[in-house]
């Protein structure tokens, strides 16, 4: 079937001016990877670079996508506009995340500033998809102030969003052993805001009275180093809502002061190259695969004619 051609400067033009429909469009180039790809991110590459990028993180029941709800309502009480990318761990044609999100976001699904997107992880651990920064990149230079990302909600291995954003928030809950699931590797070290949610219940006390007590063990307590903060919240009834705000707000002005906003985002554009690069790679590695070029090495691995690593040599040699 014919690839439907796309005229990208007048799409990237609506885009900028606001527009829903070519947002949703260029997002689904992405998704896609179309062959109009490159020359979308090079059309939007000098519009981008603006947003505050949030992660929203936590275990599933912790209450992320009513967090994200209550977020966009103090950022557009702001009258700044929003993007909220909500990664769906099923099919892309489930449609499950995409109802959930706008049955729990109804209150900003009719606003123009407003643009809620569902994507598909499609297998890609890490609680994202491997097209999200491009996405990302699609709602920055649309004019979003702020881009707010949802992750799948499967515990330790969501660390990636650290690399993704430059503020992460790490939502938890009491009664949930999140105490425990922050100790273990990496939820804690990504943290840059701690929210314990649903703190209407028993135990929220204790909950982050054991959050700041890790948090002082760690590496976190030197001097001129960003603290993070514990706040508790019940963000279905909008409370602490406003402390979370005023936690990012003094993340992003602690950043700005010391440089690391500027580090984190060129590391992200740095992972984002690797990942384009080795996506490549991998395509021309089945290439190469269909031509029975790494079968034959594996048989002559197999009896012991060569070994993997001298295999493997000869196929990057191919592969340059």
């Amino acid at each position: 079937m014919a690839t439907r051609s796309v005229d990208v400067p007048s799409l990237v033009a609506s885009a900028r001016e606001g527009s829903p429909r070519a947002v949703a469009r260029l997002i689904s180039l992405v998704e896609d990877g179309h062959p109009a790809l490159r020359e979308v991110m090079a059309a939007l590459a000098p519009h981008s670079g603006t947003a505050h990028i949030v992660g929203i993180t936590g275990s599933p029941g912790v209450g992320k996508s009513t967090t994200t709800n209550a977020l966009v309502g103090a950022f557009r009480e702001r009258g700044q506009r929003v993007g909220v990318l909500a990664v769906d761990p099923s099919s892309p044609f489930s449609g499950g995340a995409l109802l959930g999100d706008r049955v729990r976001m109804q209150d900003h699904a009719l606003d123009p500033e407003v643009y809620i997107r569902s994507m598909a992880s499609r297998g890609h651990l890490g609680g994202l998809s491997w097209t999200t920064p491009q996405a990302l990149r699609v709602l920055d230079a649309a004019g979003c102030d702020v881009v707010l990302v949802e992750t799948v909600g499967v515990g330790q291995s969501e660390v990636e969003i650290a690399g993704l954003a430059d503020t992460t928030l790490v939502l938890l809950a009491p009664g949930m052993g999140d105490g425990i699931q922050a100790a273990k590797a990496g939820i804690l070290e990504i943290g840059d805001v701690f929210v314990v949610n649903k703190a209407d219940r028993e135990g929220a006390d204790a909950t982050v009275r054991d959050i700041r007590h890790m948090i002082s063990l760690g590496d976190r307590t030197e001097p001129g180093l960003w603290r993070p903060p514990v706040i508790k919240t019940v963000a279905a009834k909008g409370e602490g809502i406003g402390e979370v705000m005023e936690a990012l707000d003094k993340h992003v002005g602690w950043m700005e002061h010391s440089g690391t906003l500027r580090e984190r985002r060129v590391r992200r554009a740095g992972d984002e190259i690797e990942s384009i690069a080795l996506q490549q790679l991998r395509a021309r590695m089945g290439d190469l695969r269909h031509g029975n070029g790494v079968d034959d090495l594996a048989a002559d691995v197999v009896d012991g004619k060569t070994d993997p690593y001298a295999a493997a040599d000869q196929v990057v040699s191919a592969l340059a």
